[in-house]
């Protein structure tokens, strides 16, 4: 059988493997709010994350993704040899896919994007040395471990305690509700449209700049908002003045906002982390053609055996992910799912364009962890974050040394 035909083989075997792992951690996280504030139970979570994880990947995904991750390494440095870089894209995908694999093992949280990132630094060292490794975008990256927890929990403390300052504690939540609603609904629905307008539908031509998709975001908010008052009236009548009846019902419209943002999160997390997978089997693909680009078309196909991976991921293996995010870290409601799921939406949609590589996993434990600061200390596990933080760092130099194990066996079938 000739080397090629092998490695196309194997990494096509290590991208399904990588889909696999990336669903069982990174989409479980994103619904794990939902399923540890009790909006949504496990098997409706798993459906709902698969339709808009699926519709992510195949609308939003793209039809050209980076095989080189973010540039992270120079293929000139390789001697131009096509079957050293389709090797090592493929050692790549099996370390960050075995990484990923321990870490769902383990109830970690972590990044797929971090994971693969690091990978690449491994086999480039290995390949080209230190010359073919660009640590100006390393260090961005680097950055991004303190930038993404930090604005999802920021953003996730203050959301939840204006939630509980302005409608919880006060006598008529209701009430309240009923006042702060519109308000509240207009930033979600506006922060969802910017980002699936702001060059978000790139591949299906409909990307707009940053002025035109923000006038038809605020319209989009303004339209959500005023539509929402009915609504609202309609699901806060007041039966009793029995104020814990009130912070009931209260919880059950924070349901529906929770599960909304979710959506969000998950479609935002199928259109970007499907090139994890995808990416650098594409690279493969294109090595053995003789193609040595920085990007390469990735057909529908490709993208679709991406998608589905992840999905059967989730359902398969997604429960220990969606344990730790919602149920291990804090106890979560559906007003503190809605906070962390809304805070971690809005850092990702402002941090990605602004061109900051933030993590979706690191901004949504970030927010996670800013909740339940806004109830003080003691609701958190710190035992439970301080391994989660602990597995942050240990990704990318675990996936480097693995990656570079695993090419340096690999470069001994080379003629």
């Amino acid at each position: 059988m000739e080397l090629t035909t092998i490695v196309l083989a194997v990494a096509a075997i290590a991208g399904l493997y990588m889909a696999w792992n990336i669903g069982a951690n990174a989409v479980a996280n994103a619904m794990g709010t939902s399923v540890g504030s009790g909006a949504l139970t496990l098997r409706r979570a798993i459906i709902i994350a698969a339709i808009f994880e699926f519709g992510g990947a195949m609308l939003v995904g793209g039809t050209v993704t980076k095989t080189i991750r973010k540039g992270i390494v120079d293929v000139a440095a390789f001697g131009g040899d096509p079957m050293v870089i389709a090797i090592g894209m493929t050692c790549c995908l099996l370390a960050a896919a075995v990484w990923l694999n321990i870490a769902t093992f383990s109830g970690w949280p972590v990044s797929t994007t971090h994971s693969i990132v690091g990978a690449v630094v491994g086999f480039g060292l290995i390949a080209g040395g230190l010359d073919a490794v660009n640590w100006v975008v390393m260090g961005k990256i680097a950055a991004s471990w303190v930038v993404s927890p930090m604005m999802g929990g920021f953003l996730g403390f203050l959301g939840f305690v204006f939630i509980k300052r302005r409608i919880l504690n006060v006598d008529r939540p209701l009430l309240a509700l009923r006042g702060w609603g519109p308000f509240m609904v207009f930033p979600i629905f506006g922060i969802l449209a910017l980002s699936v307008l702001f060059k978000g539908l790139k591949p299906l031509k409909l990307d707009l700049a940053l002025g035109p998709a923000l006038g038809i975001a605020v319209v989009a908010g303004l339209v959500a908002s005023i539509a929402s008052v009915p609504l609202l009236r309609r699901f806060t009548k007041i039966a009793s003045e029995d104020r814990d009846d009130h912070t009931h019902r209260a919880e059950r419209v924070f349901l529906v906002l929770q599960v909304l943002t979710a959506c969000f999160v998950a479609f935002a997390h199928g259109s970007n982390d499907v090139a994890n997978a995808v990416g650098p089997m594409a690279a493969v693909f294109g090595a053995t053609s003789g193609d040595l680009g920085a990007k390469v078309a990735v057909p529908h196909r490709v993208l679709l055996i991406g998608a589905l991976g992840i999905v059967v991921g989730l359902a398969t293996y997604g429960y220990k992910i969606m344990a730790t995010v919602g149920k291990k870290i804090t106890e979560l409601t559906p007003s503190r799912g809605f906070a962390a799921e809304f805070g971690a939406a809005t850092t990702i949609v402002l941090a990605s364009k602004l061109g900051l590589p933030v993590s979706t996993t690191h901004t949504l434990v970030g927010a996670v962890i800013g909740v339940g600061f806004a109830r003080g200390i003691g609701a958190i596990n710190t035992k439970v974050v301080s391994g989660i933080v602990a597995s942050w760092f240990i990704t990318v130099p675990f996936t480097a040394i693995l990656a570079a194990v695993f090419f340096a066996i690999g470069r001994l079938w080379l003629p």
